[in-house]
């Protein structure tokens, strides 16, 4: 077996943070959402009781620039459960990272249902430089653990680069009729609990504060050595007390900052996380440090 590692993406000296979740949902080729999309982010801009405009490469590079943070960004692919392509395109993604390659990490979307031909446009994906996969079980209705999404997880391990899955409750389709179909149970963190074991090299990252489900998260990552949490999602004032302190502890070295922006901002989540009390050393862990050696990044210096 093949592991063809990522290149190598620097980490500037100045860099205070790295934002491990963050959505691009205009393209720039195409602004014009489909109906499905338009629906879906009205929904949730009422969950989230925000109002923001759809950002794209370009926007977010912009704003994380200015904050002096890099940015992990894709889309999600949920075309099998709703007919619709990706609303920007993961070679748009590609494209235009690549402009911006001390301040946006690529990461991409694709199907779990394509079996090899998912698994072929992973290996082409990774050879262009995406460093990771965004997996959303509940919108894209599959089990991780299913069997007949090993061979895409096969290729990510390979690879060497990262998957990155929802889990616990979504805000996608909150208060739209049956749930806008999304089914919460496919996202129970314990079923990446069978993908740990059966692919022990591959880099996961289970997203969000996993409410229902938080305590089954930091088992999966305490007991699974490559696996993190990212603490994206949620403002930090909503934290379950079990979370605030392994993220203290025990787990210190293996939470990941991310805000889900534009669903959330980075001044928010970091004024919201300053209230906690953390220490400057786990601060500096989460924010930056745990990211940085997760996705290889290298040194400046």
């Amino acid at each position: 077996m093949v592991n063809t590692q990522p290149t190598q993406i620097e980490l500037g000296d100045d860099i205070v943070a790295i934002d491990v979740h963050t959505h691009v949902l205009a393209s720039v080729n195409d602004p014009q959402d489909s109906e499905e999309h338009a629906q879906h982010n009205e929904a949730m801009q009422k969950y989230f009781g925000r109002d923001f405009k759809n950002p794209t490469v370009h926007d977010l590079a912009a704003i994380y620039r200015e904050q002096k943070m890099m940015c992990v960004v894709f889309s999600v692919d949920s075309s099998w459960a709703t007919g619709e392509p990706n609303a920007v395109s993961n070679d748009e993604v590609l494209e235009l990272a690549a402009q911006y390659p001390k301040t946006i990490i690529p990461f991409s979307g694709v199907d779990p249902h394509g079996g090899m031909r998912t698994a072929k446009e992973i290996r082409r994906l990774a050879a262009r430089g995406t460093r990771g996969f965004k997996f959303h079980p509940s919108s894209q209705a599959f089990y991780p653990n299913d069997r007949s999404v090993y061979p895409i997880l096969e290729a990510i391990e390979e690879t060497g680069t990262v998957a990155l899955f929802h889990s616990g409750h979504t805000g996608a389709g909150a208060g739209r009729r049956g749930g806008g179909g999304i089914r919460l149970k496919f996202s129970n963190p314990m079923h990446i609990d069978d993908v740990a074991v059966d692919f022990p090299d591959l880099k996961i990252i289970l997203a969000h504060p996993s409410f229902p489900w938080q305590d089954e998260a930091l088992s999966v990552a305490l007991h699974k050595p490559h696996v993190h949490i990212d603490l994206s999602g949620w403002s930090p004032k909503y934290f379950p007390p079990s979370l605030v302190q392994y993220a203290r502890t025990l787990l210190k070295h293996k939470m990941l900052f991310g805000t889900d922006f534009p669903l959330l901002t980075p001044e928010r989540w970091m004024k919201d996380f300053d209230t906690l009390g953390y220490d400057d050393d786990v601060k500096r862990l989460i924010y930056r440090e745990n990211a940085a050696r997760l996705l290889g990044l290298t040194s400046g210096e």
